[in-house]
């Protein structure tokens, strides 16, 4: 069972890097109004996206698995109209992403099936950082999305690679 502790905590922080390189990509294609720009008032803007992800992230990982209090005011990561520049909202995602790696990488079995309360659900260790790795892939897919809309350019996230090729059974 360590063993396979082991791969899903490796493969989410793959994945956990993954999307923060996309992210970073968009943003160096956006200017720094885009940044913050909505498309319309139901939606969010890549910059209210980006703190929003800071919040869950720290919430979920930092807080309920590391103990430390939990401070979100959800509200406000969508309420904010500007104040970061693209390169403090980089600074501030990537600087969560490497407490949230450090923290899941510090976790044995037992503390992963321990049962937390967070955000009023009961998850354990497993489902929290599994909530956390979707919930990230999720944001990113409606940040690139946004970002193809505002500059109509491929992202290349695939650049490179054969997506044709077929499994090997």
């Amino acid at each position: 069972m360590e063993k396979i502790k082991k791969e899903f905590i490796k493969d989410c922080i793959r994945h956990l890097n993954e999307y923060t390189r996309r992210v970073k990509i968009c943003l160096d294609l956006l200017s720094e109004e885009q940044v913050w720009q909505k498309p319309n008032e139901a939606s969010n803007s890549v910059a209210n996206l980006m703190l929003h992800l800071c919040g869950n992230m720290t919430q979920y990982v930092l807080s309920s698995l590391g103990g430390k209090a939990d401070l979100r005011e959800r509200h406000k990561e969508f309420s904010a109209k500007d104040g970061l520049s693209k390169e403090q909202l980089f600074e501030k995602l990537s600087a969560v992403v490497h407490s949230v790696i450090e923290e899941i990488q510090i976790h044995d079995e037992e503390s992963l099936l321990k049962t937390k309360t967070v955000q009023g659900f009961e998850k354990n260790g497993i489902a929290i950082i599994l909530h956390v790795t979707e919930h990230y892939s999720y944001h990113t897919g409606q940040i690139a999305l946004l970002t193809k809309l505002m500059t109509n350019q491929d992202l290349g996230f695939y650049k490179g690679l054969d997506l044709n090729k077929k499994n090997v059974l």
